[in-house]
């Protein structure tokens, strides 16, 4: 079994019950959706009350999604993901949270429903499209139509660039710290150690190759007794 059930807005159906805060359960689409920030866009959609379909490559990644409460999880290395957004979400996609690019973006603007939006936090894909080498690695993307397609649509696609909203991470960290604490919010670390600056290189090149599974993490600053200092907000 490549996914989770049908959840329960199958056939698209279930889009008008309400959710948690009396407001209508939504169909949230989370690409890469495994990953460090994935993984928590999986729980905070589920915990809004909205019906979620993650996207990720590998069995593994497809057990820990399904144990986050996702409620269609698409494992693209066995199931076209355009295949089955078309036959099981009908009305498409209200939100979709982004961070792979290429094919994936193209494929999630095309399954948005309409007056959908779609949020770009990133573009893994693309980083080393055009090689390993530092000057050509990104290749920028080209989706023709996209502004057609947003138009029939009435859709929307907005960029999120972390540091933009640097003055507001104390706020959310701390009800994201919340969450956590009280068990409504996990956290999956990738198994694979990596400590020290000079790690880094292998962390990321690790991220990017598609084998981590979790929020990829190097260990800097670690005192002799193998503990690390404690970070202030």
């Amino acid at each position: 079994d490549s996914g989770g059930g049908g959840g329960g807005s199958g056939e698209g159906g279930d889009t008008g019950r309400e959710g948690k805060v009396g407001t209508r359960r939504k169909v949230v689409l989370v690409t890469a959706a495994a990953g460090g920030t994935g993984q928590i866009a999986v729980q905070l959609a589920k915990l809004a009350g909205h019906t979620v379909v993650a996207t990720c490559g590998g069995e593994a990644k497809v057990e820990m999604l399904k144990r986050l409460g996702a409620d269609r999880v698409i494992n693209y290395r066995k199931e076209k993901i355009r295949d089955v957004l078309r036959a099981e979400f009908k009305k498409g996609v209200d939100l979709a949270y982004e961070s792979v690019g290429g094919e994936m973006f193209a494929a999630a603007v095309d399954a948005l429903a309409p007056g959908g939006k779609i949020i770009v936090i990133g573009m893994m894909s693309q980083y080393k499209a055009g090689g390993d080498g530092a000057a050509d690695a990104w290749t920028p993307s080209d989706h023709k139509g996209l502004p057609e397609k947003l138009l029939w649509k009435s859709g929307t696609c907005v960029g999120f660039f972390l540091p933009h909203y640097a003055k507001h991470f104390r706020r959310h960290l701390t009800r994201l710290y919340a969450l956590h604490k009280s068990g409504q919010l996990a956290v999956e670390i990738d198994p694979t150690s990596f400590t020290g600056l000079e790690a880094v290189p292998a962390a990321v090149a690790h991220l990017q190759g598609g084998g981590s599974i979790g929020k990829v993490v190097v260990k800097v600053g670690v005192g002799g007794d193998g503990s690390a200092p404690r970070a202030k907000l």
